[in-house]
């Protein structure tokens, strides 16, 4: 039987494994190119990913040069939309967008002009509205108890102490104004109490 096969072509070697070994640079750019496939990738990030692959870096410099020049690697677009998306989705601040995208290997120029594209406004627009989100799951709870939960939420999204209490004294007032008598807005009228 391993005779016939033989005799046809087949053997127990894999067909992959008779294919001559593709040379560093083919490599580097299959990688690449599978690697920019599933999702946006920086420069740095397709080098460590050739360097752990142990390709050369005089190949990796020379493939990631072509594929900067042919727009496969914007690092400036990647940026931009990481803050357009990251900011919109999770809400996070500039400080928090600006870690991000260092820790992925933008440069620094580069960050500052992404993350310039929010505003304070913005910034603090998007705060409010996490607050308000977060506020009723709050509910409850002492008021100083209240501020450090939320505070420490838009903290860990990078808002700054001094914008984080402002807006969150600020909920808190706005909602104190609008349930002045201070019950908690599902303890309806009329229900009964189960100690008298």
């Amino acid at each position: 039987m391993a005779r016939r096969s033989q005799e046809r072509g087949g053997s127990s070697e894999s067909r992959a494994s008779r294919e001559p070994p593709l040379d560093p640079e083919e490599q580097a750019r299959a990688l690449c190119l599978r690697l920019l496939t599933g999702t946006p990738r920086t420069r740095r990030q397709l080098a460590d990913a050739m360097r752990k692959r142990e390709i050369p870096d005089e190949v990796a410099e020379h493939v990631l040069e072509r594929f900067q020049d042919v727009g496969l690697i914007d690092d400036q677009a990647f940026a931009n939309a990481w803050v357009e998306s990251r900011h919109r989705g999770r809400g996070l601040a500039r400080r928090a967008l600006a870690r991000e995208l260092r820790h992925r290997g933008v440069e620094a120029e580069l960050v500052t002009e992404a993350v310039g594209l929010l505003d304070s406004e913005q910034e603090e627009e998007t705060a409010r509205a996490l607050v308000q989100r977060r506020l009723p799951g709050t509910r409850g709870l002492d008021r100083d108890r209240r501020i450090r939960r939320l505070a420490g939420m838009l903290a860990r999204k990078g808002y700054s102490e001094g914008l984080a209490l402002k807006v969150v004294r600020d909920a808190l007032a706005q909602e104190k104004e609008t349930d002045p008598d201070g019950t908690e807005p599902w303890a309806g009228e009329g229900e009964l109490d189960p100690w008298e």
